[in-house]
């Protein structure tokens, strides 16, 4: 009887400390609800145009769809080092993302590099592809 009742005890025990550990805001540990990353969604960057590996001309515009994002000034996006200024729009429940290669890019292969910055590093999220890009 005796083991049965530290059996029980151990189960309860560890139930609690898992509910504890999972719901973000209930006093579970240091910072309390986002130490763990349970606070927010990952960004994700889906539906990129053009399509990987595709052959443009300098200066294409490229979009993509970035769904989790709480503010479009989250987003940044590179290309071969240079930031690209983008545009976007809501659509509920997601930003459609706009932006044009760089001019200067002939004749290349150069990945679209994006980021979308978080207060915490579980939140923050990175996506890419490459093109290729003709002459004029």
């Amino acid at each position: 009887m005796k083991s049965i009742l530290l059996i029980v005890f151990a189960l309860v025990t560890a139930g609690s400390a898992n509910a504890a550990e999972h719901h973000s805001g209930h006093g579970a540990g240091k910072g309390s609800g986002g130490a763990s990353g349970a606070g927010c969604t990952k960004p994700h960057l889906t539906k990129f145009l053009p399509a990987h590996l595709e052959t443009v001309v300098p200066g294409a515009e490229f979009s993509f769809i970035a769904l989790n994002v709480n503010k479009p000034e989250q987003i940044s996006v590179t290309v071969k080092t240079i930031p690209v200024e983008l545009t976007t729009e809501f659509k509920d429940p997601y930003y459609l993302v706009k932006g044009k290669l760089p001019e200067s890019l002939v004749n290349t292969a150069a990945r679209i590099s994006i980021k979308v910055s978080a207060k915490s590093p579980h939140c923050e999220a990175e996506n890419g592809w490459l093109l290729k890009i003709a002459d004029k």
